[in-house]
């Protein structure tokens, strides 16, 4: 190791160095000649230059429609729900008169929240969107139904599970949903 002035001096020193070359020609760099008081120091260090890294691909994914595994208290059920997302839970809207049924898997025991949310432009603050509690239950799937609403109107239906816990790795298990546009009869 050899030190060596900041500035000009270092300069001179990786130029006559072949900085990067990785050549091995066994060339010194440049010395400095005596230090002024006070002065700034660098420590160069002998090596060889290390390439660029490479990004890497990565694989391919799963496209969607493949069949959700999904926990259940019952390894008897045996309805397979579409998995749209594989961060969302997947929910089933039947249109009735003036609402929804909604139906979804059982998760972790959690209860559930769910609303329909008007989709019709409204300007300025949106309203806030009534939710509706559903316990956990105990079969393979959990519904609940959702009325009061305009027919013919066009709504999207919101599911949340609050209580779904984490992974080892502190990530959510599945814990929201939601349809696409619907429309009550």
């Amino acid at each position: 190791m050899r030190r060596v002035k900041t500035g000009l001096v270092l300069a001179a020193a990786l130029v006559t160095a072949g900085c990067g070359s990785g050549s091995g020609s066994g060339t010194t760099p440049a010395t400095a000649s005596a230090p002024s008081p006070g002065g700034t120091w660098s420590v160069l260090v002998s090596g060889s230059a290390t390439p660029s890294p490479t990004p890497s691909l990565g694989s391919a994914r799963p496209t969607a429609g493949v069949t959700a595994s999904l926990p259940s208290a019952n390894p008897s059920c045996t309805k397979a729900w579409p998995a749209t997302d594989p961060v969302l839970i997947p929910v089933a809207v039947t249109p009735i008169a003036g609402g929804f049924k909604v139906e979804w898997p059982r998760q972790y025991d959690s209860n559930y929240r769910v609303t329909a949310v008007p989709q019709k432009l409204v300007s300025g603050a949106q309203p806030a969107p009534v939710w509706k509690n559903v316990p956990a239950g105990t079969g393979c799937t959990i519904s609940a139904t959702i009325t009061g609403l305009i027919p013919g109107a066009p709504y999207v239906v919101w599911l949340d599970a609050p209580n779904t816990g984490y992974e080892a790795d502190g990530t959510r298990h599945l814990y929201s949903g939601r349809s696409g546009v619907v429309y009550p009869k």
